[in-house]
């Protein structure tokens, strides 16, 4: 029973360790955008739940405008390759998985129609990345609360498999990479190497006829 006890807090204690989950908030002067860069495995799954607020002079704070509008757009780089685009309300959430292993860039900014506004927006941004999809999270109303943990880890490492063979990959660009510069240099170094020879022996000959004319040999 100890040991199940046990077994039961490891899996508890490395699920919550193996979520990736970034959680920030960033200000937006009228419909400036910003872009976050995230390197993501393939067929990893992305959870972003954000909430804004425009900076009101009445009350000199930020509070939340049902009127305002969030533009929220995914592209997947280097190629523009649009995943999202979307616009929400103030507080809302997207989801989007990623076709292709590499930088995908996360852009919001509000859906302003005024070219010339000057309004501030406050917005705080939670991304979730490897979460579980919404068929597993419809599926744990039928768990038990031990098998929904069961669950979640099972995905966290598939993730992370995910993880490790998008790095795998990497790491054997990278070394294709360097036995191409390698070799490049090695040939360049042959090249120049002949290159001084052939100076050397021509220099050699015009000195010995140099020499023979002069009759100093």
């Amino acid at each position: 029973m100890k040991g199940q006890i046990f077994l039961i807090v490891i899996l508890l204690v490395v699920t919550s360790l193996l979520e990736s989950c970034t959680a920030l908030y960033f200000y937006l002067e009228g419909t400036e955008q910003k872009c976050f860069i995230e390197e993501l495995p393939k067929d990893t799954l992305v959870v972003g739940t954000y909430k804004a607020e425009e900076w009101s002079e009445t009350q000199q704070q930020y509070i939340e405008n049902p009127k305002l509008g969030i533009q929220i757009t995914v592209e997947e780089l280097p190629h523009i390759h649009r995943i999202i685009n979307q616009k929400g309300p103030s507080r809302g959430r997207f989801t989007f998985t990623a076709a292709e292993s590499g930088d995908h860039a996360i852009c919001l900014s509000t859906n302003s129609s005024s070219w010339f506004s000057n309004s501030q927006t406050k917005l705080h941004l939670d991304i979730v990345i490897g979460e579980a999809t919404s068929e597993e999270e419809n599926d744990k109303e039928h768990f038990s609360d031990l098998a929904q943990r069961v669950s979640e880890l099972n995905s966290r490492i598939a993730d992370i498999r995910r993880e490790q063979s998008y790095q795998r990959e990497r790491e054997a660009e990278f070394r294709d990479q360097s036995e191409i510069t390698n070799s490049r240099v090695v040939f360049w170094t042959i090249v120049q190497l002949a290159v001084l020879g052939v100076t050397c022996l021509w220099q050699m000959r015009h000195l010995k006829g140099f020499f023979e004319a002069k009759k100093l040999v």
